[in-house]
């Protein structure tokens, strides 16, 4: 399978993930790997979008005000909604909860990472998934931000996810079938 963005051809390698606004795929174009998000636009029930890919970019751009670590976009396909970005090798912190491999300073780089998203009244999606490792930092490989509120910051939501407690648990006995 293959997309053709702005005139550049992206060969599919694999499918990453699906999430409630796209699916992600590892792909090639002209020697170099990237991730090319492409949004659906299936229900979910726990979230409501506006317009998906508008708000990946002002996500992003927003975010990368805020100097967090995340990956570069070089591409966005409005028409086609595509969104093109550095593909950032590593394990998911997801991954390394599931395979007992998670290291005290991934929380504390997060809580560093939240300090500057609540003095900026921002949260984001501090499910597992969305968060890579490479050479021992965390980055944020999502683009979605929404306003801050107590019941969704990393500390009553989040954390219940990022070591084996019974949500994490749950999650995986649900989505291993």
């Amino acid at each position: 399978m293959e997309y053709i963005v702005k005139g550049k051809k992206y060969v599919v390698i694999s499918k990453l993930g699906h999430g409630k606004g796209g699916y992600s795929f590892l792909v090639e174009c002209e020697g170099k790997q990237y991730v090319l998000k492409k949004i659906h636009h299936e229900p979910c029930s726990y979230y409501t979008f506006s317009n998906k890919i508008q708000s990946e970019y002002d996500a992003y751009k927003y975010l990368s005000s805020l100097n967090l670590p995340l990956p570069m976009m070089y591409e966005i396909d409005f028409e086609q909604e595509i969104v093109i970005k550095e593909y950032i090798e590593g394990e998911t912190i997801y991954d390394l909860v599931l395979h007992e491999e998670m290291k005290k300073e991934y929380i504390d780089q997060m809580k560093e990472m939240c300090k500057v998203l609540y003095a900026n009244n921002t949260n984001i999606d501090y499910f597992p998934t969305n968060f890579v490792v490479k050479n021992n930092k965390i980055y944020y490989i999502d683009y979605e931000c929404n306003k801050y509120m107590d019941e969704w910051n990393f500390e009553n939501w989040g954390i219940k996810y990022w070591s084996k407690t019974p949500e994490f648990n749950q999650y995986v006995k649900q989505n291993s079938r």
